[in-house]
């Protein structure tokens, strides 16, 4: 058996094709980003359509609190009555699969959470929900 009397060289890695590599990338969306900017500045007018509603789907549902003095907020916002009206139609008109969930206040009166309901009803949304929270049993 040959007994080796001389250390080996350790392997060196070449960096230099990895390096034209990533520069070949970055002139390549150097380049892409040029075409995009020029393509926004040719003189022409793209043609009309009528607008028939949203193209993506549904957003998740509108959430609509009650607080126990008889405000209100949708998705956060304070609103009055009529703006929650306004503002669910116009949210139905372009998602007409729109649900909402209706949180009151369990110790608020119940006629603020019916008008709630009344004015989703008013703005034709389909899909409603009401939050409750299960009772821990006592033991």
């Amino acid at each position: 058996m040959p007994l080796k009397t001389h250390l080996d060289e350790q392997p060196t890695l070449n960096l230099t094709p990895m390096i034209d590599i990533v520069f070949l990338l970055i002139i390549f969306f150097m380049v892409g980003t040029k075409f995009t900017e020029l393509e926004r500045k040719i003189g022409l007018r793209v043609p009309e359509v009528a607008d028939s509603g949203a193209l993506t789907a549904a957003p998740e549902r509108k959430v609509i609190n009650i607080y126990r003095d008889g405000g209100i907020t949708l998705d956060r916002n304070p609103v009055t009555m009529d703006e929650l009206i306004r503002k669910l139609a116009d949210a139905r008109s372009q998602y007409p699969d729109l649900g909402v969930l209706v949180r009151g206040d369990a110790r608020g009166r119940f006629q603020s959470v019916a008008e709630v309901l009344n004015a989703c009803k008013q703005a034709d949304i389909r899909e409603l929900g009401i939050s409750v929270r299960l009772a821990v049993p006592e033991r």
